[in-house]
């Protein structure tokens, strides 16, 4: 008589059932081995992983003999009367491990995976049937997963990644309850995900649409602030652009259909498991198919005067119907504060509708202060990004880098606004180079060499005359306000000397205070004593610094302070933490502080969380931080901000590349406010938002003369790395690590030197210039190797390897890493283990050598779930993918790869993703599934176009293959 059929259950109890009977699994222990296997969801296990889950780091001898008897046991209990040590059907040996057959129709975990998948699939098209699905797959979840088993053996990362996949889910449910009219359906489950899991923005926006939609607006908008002050309090750092999103769209009024966030993303599952974790097709991300990019600051409301400037650019801008030139605006003898960026905004902003194609605007802070001139390569590797280059295909150099540009602009009608120019050859390699474009260029200088070379057209500020002064503080303070004290408000015109920027720092604080009359504020203003000399103007009878004095009365001590210290920061613009760090204050404590100074327009909050000042109020507080602070204040105050970037880019460093072998920052000195990282999103979101900062930081510290700044400079270089590699910003990593090596020479510490050659060594090696980058590695070689340095010997043999694969020597390539694998193991580093031992599988399975392969990839995959990284898990999924393909496993391969998808999509690396997708195209090809091998390629195709990737043109060629054979796709 046949048996009843086995179901399976981990979403919740541990359980498992012969038709409608419960089986007796045994102790705590059976039933966390059963509990592995069943998140494995129909991936091997290896005994060594069975043998962490069961006893952890200190297993007794006979851990593998036992875990043989829970082999015996399970295949017993699951298949009455099987002969002793026969496989059976469910409990199966594969890849030096134990595998448990199981799908949709025999376990929870599967079918909730399935459900999952099929409702995120027709969610655009059926968000009411998607619903369905979805709410059905949390119903599958009785309660904690896993729940009963040892607390040891549940803190697992295999137990972890299916935990993830929970919240996820009730974010797809979220969304497709919010499409389909019906946000009650799932608000229970939202609620309680959204306390399990606070710190997950994505999850507590979707809340708060879900409570909108459903008119409990009150209690959003109430979830938003809970929010908003817990991470204030606990990690100092401001809500995200999801969750402001959708407090916006809260208080502006959601509609039945909002949708939320979760199913924007492109991702596939949270989890890793194999089989629920079917790949559903790309949705093109923010690297693909880019919109046309709107850079432009927010235009001034309150623009005022300039109408006969305006009618000369209006003139300027609308001449050529075949396309605009460029138009340069001017200050006489340098005057800043004029107003020229003030005007290139707002005649921007109304020509913008000309410009389809997008609107571009640096700050090329040529006369900042602190000397930090942009370099114009930067300027146009970040245009070039914006208009959808990806960093990888920039060229070296920047006259290379300047022809791309003009050529992804020819035939575009592109807005350019370059603003705070230097001179001529700052702007030189950021102007387009056919019609259809139009660039402003704002300067201190006139630029007489762009008017002569390039026609630009001239067009010149001075200050506000009397009439447009007064016309300025009407619209600032209103018609009766001004009328009630005319002389007083000339007044204050001629001792602002007409700048825009003095009177509008005026105006703020004459605003704050409505019943000050405005004979008050001039006669304040005509006491204070304020000291600009390098921007004073000859022609005006007071200097505009003494705007700045009287403005800086109106602040607290402590926001005077920390108005003198920003000018130390050297950076374009600086985030509330570090604020806090150069103050030494607490972050809740500079919050306020900032508050004031944006308040009296001293400092401006140009994007959310990000502060900068106009380089005038930057030039006055470098006055008054010299004046006022010792040369050990200013000090202490860099070396609290330096100390707050290098911690928390360590920290992010980390996160990104757990196996590289950073040097330990020294401790942080007492206010420095580390920012904290939760993971490696939370890591490539905060290096995204400081990069230009970053890069300055190094550059400053590195030319301080202070020894202790220059090592800081090296150290932050460093952690940079697997930022710039990831994003390939390899000319801005090429830079930092220059500047680190020569530091580092400066220094004359060879162990610092060691790590200044490989890392430059490693960027050349990125951007083909291996005839420097193999001597250096060689020479760091020797130099760690004197230094009886085994992990930096370790690291480089592993740089030499990559650089042998470049080259062809796969043998070469193969030594290197088992010498880099040989040296981890001694040293017991484990995330450095695991990653080369992925290398070492890989070099095998280029080599031929398939199953050596599998030994060494299947033991890196163990190490690098437990650790949780995701990215070499992917690596190392498409390594073992790779072997099976060869070896003919075709649904071993396809397995392996859907599992490195999977985790690449989620970590956003379209262009890995496409690669593997090439792959998984052939494995299909080789079983004879053409239209899956179109399908993958067809994929990857999307990516690689999006990416403007070379490859894109072999994919095609795959494509084109195909269907040149008759009835073949």
């Amino acid at each position: 008589m046949p048996l009843e059929p086995v179901r399976f259950a981990v979403l919740g109890a541990v359980r498992v059932f012969r038709g409608d009977t419960e089986l007796e699994l045994g102790g705590p222990q059976e039933r966390a081995f059963l509990a592995l296997l069943l998140v494995a969801a129909g991936r091997p296990v290896a005994v060594g992983e069975i043998v962490d889950v069961l006893w952890g780091p200190a297993p007794p001898r006979s851990a593998v003999n036992v875990v043989r008897r829970h082999v015996g046991s399970l295949r017993r209990l699951l298949e009455p009367g099987l002969a002793t040590r026969a496989e059976g059907r469910w409990l199966v040996r594969d890849a030096g491990g134990y595998r448990l057959v199981t799908d949709g129709d025999s376990a929870d975990l599967p079918r909730f995976r399935a459900l999952r998948e099929e409702g995120r699939r027709i969610a655009d098209g059926s968000p009411a049937r998607a619903l369905e699905l979805l709410t059905e797959a949390l119903s599958l979840w009785r309660g904690p997963l896993a729940a009963g088993i040892p607390e040891q053996a549940r803190a697992h990362p295999a137990f972890d990644a299916v935990d993830r996949e929970l919240p996820a889910a009730v974010r797809d449910a979220a969304d497709a309850a919010l499409r389909a009219g019906r946000p009650d359906a799932v608000l229970p489950e939202l609620r309680q995900a959204a306390a399990r899991h606070p710190w997950d923005e994505r999850l507590q926006a979707q809340l708060l649409l879900a409570l909108a939609a459903a008119g409990h607006r009150s209690e959003a908008l109430a979830a938003y602030e809970a929010v908003r002050a817990r991470l204030a309090e606990e990690l100092g750092i401001d809500p995200g652009a999801e969750l402001r999103d959708a407090r916006d769209m809260v208080l502006h009024g959601v509609p039945e259909t909002a949708v939320g966030f979760s199913g924007e993303s492109g991702e596939v599952t949270d989890g890793a498991g194999p089989e629920g974790s079917v790949a559903r097709p790309p949705v093109p991300g923010p690297s693909l198919a880019l919109p046309p990019p709107a850079q432009l600051p927010h235009a001034i409301t309150a623009f005022t005067g300039r109408e006969a400037e305006l009618d000369e650019a209006f003139a300027l801008s609308g001449a050529d119907e075949a396309g605009p030139g460029t138009a340069v605006i001017s200050a006489i003898g340098g005057m800043a504060g004029v107003g020229k960026t003030t005007l290139a905004v707002h005649w921007a902003h109304r020509v913008a509708d000309r410009f389809p194609d997008g609107q571009l605007y640096v700050n090329l802070r040529g006369f900042d202060p602190s000397g930090a001139v942009l370099d114009p390569g930067e300027a146009v590797r970040g245009f070039l990004g914006a208009l959808g280059v990806p960093p990888e295909r920039v060229p070296h150099g920047v006259d290379a880098q300047a022809a791309l540009y003009r050529s992804v602009l020819a035939g575009r009608r592109v807005l350019v606004v370059l603003d705070n120019a230097r001179d001529t050859e700052q702007v030189r390699p950021l102007l387009p180079g056919s019609p259809g474009c139009l660039t402003i260029v704002t300067s201190r200088d006139e630029l007489p060499g762009l008017v002569a070379a390039h026609g630009a057209h001239s067009l010149v500020l001075r200050p506000f005359d009397a009439v447009q002064a007064r016309a300025f503080l009407v619209r600032r303070l209103g018609a009766r306000r001004v009328a009630a004290e005319p002389r007083a408000a000339d007044e204050i015109s001629e001792l602002c000397a007409g700048l825009p920027l003095a009177l509008a720092c005026v105006a703020a604080r004459a605003a704050g205070h409505p019943h000050f009359p405005l004979a008050a504020v001039a006669a304040e203003l005509r006491e204070a004593h304020g000291s600009l000399d390098a921007f004073a103007r000859s022609d005006a009878s007071v200097d505009v610094g003494t705007v700045f004095s009287w403005s800086s009365r109106a602040i607290s001590a402590e926001a005077a302070r920390l108005f003198r210290l920003l000018a130390l920061h050297p950076g374009p613009d600086l985030s509330l933490p570090a604020a806090a760090a150069l103050a030494g204050l607490p972050v809740r404590r500079a919050r306020p502080l900032l508050a004031e100074l944006t308040g009296l327009h001293l400092v401006t909050e140009h994007g959310p969380g990000r502060y900068a000042f106009h380089d005038l109020l930057r030039a006055y507080a470098g006055e008054l931080v010299h004046e006022r602070h010792t040369e050990a204040d200013r000090e202490a105050a860099r070396g609290r901000l330096y100390h707050h970037y290098l911690h928390t880019a360590h920290a992010a460093d980390r996160l990104l590349a757990p196996n590289a072998d950073p040097l330990p920052p020294p401790p942080p000195p007492e206010g420095a406010h580390p920012e904290a990282l939760a993971d490696d999103d939370r890591a490539l979101a905060w290096l995204t938002a400081e990069h230009a900062v970053l890069l300055a930081v190094v550059e400053t510290a590195a030319v301080s003369g202070h020894p202790v700044q220059e090592r800081l400079a090296c150290q932050l270089a460093w952690s940079l790395e697997p930022f710039f590699d990831r994003r390939g910003h390899w000319h801005d990593g090429l830079a930092v690590q220059r500047t680190a090596l020569d530091a580092a020479r400066r220094l004359a510490d060879p162990a610092l030197e060691a790590r200044g050659l490989r890392g430059l060594a490693r960027v050349e090696g990125r951007l083909g210039l291996h005839s420097r980058s193999v001597p250096r590695l060689e020479r760091a070689l020797e130099l760690f190797t004197g230094l009886g340095d085994d992990t930096g010997r370790a690291h480089t043999h592993r740089s030499l390897g990559w650089e042998c694969d470049q080259q062809g020597d796969l043998p070469g390539a193969l030594r290197h890493n088992q010498f880099a694998l040989g040296l981890f193991r001694r040293l017991g580093d484990r995330a450095a283990q695991a990653s080369v031992l992925n290398s070492v599988g890989w070099y095998h399975a280029l080599l031929g050598d398939h199953r050596q392969a599998l030994t060494h990839c299947f033991e890196a995959l163990t190490t690098l779930q437990q650790l949780g990284d995701r990215y070499g898990q992917a690596a190392t999924w498409d390594s073992i993918a790779y072997a099976h393909h060869h070896l003919g496993r075709h649904p071993h391969a396809l397995l392996g790869y859907r599992n490195a998808l999977a985790l690449l999509r989620d970590l956003g690396v379209p262009y890995v993703e496409a690669d593997i997708l090439v792959r998984v195209g052939e494995t299909h090809l080789a079983t004879g599934d053409h239209d899956g091998a179109r399908t993958a390629w067809r994929q990857a195709l999307v990516l690689l176009r999006g990416l403007n990737h070379p490859d894109a043109e072999r994919v095609e060629a795959l494509l084109d293959a195909r269907e040149g054979q008759a009835g073949a796709v």
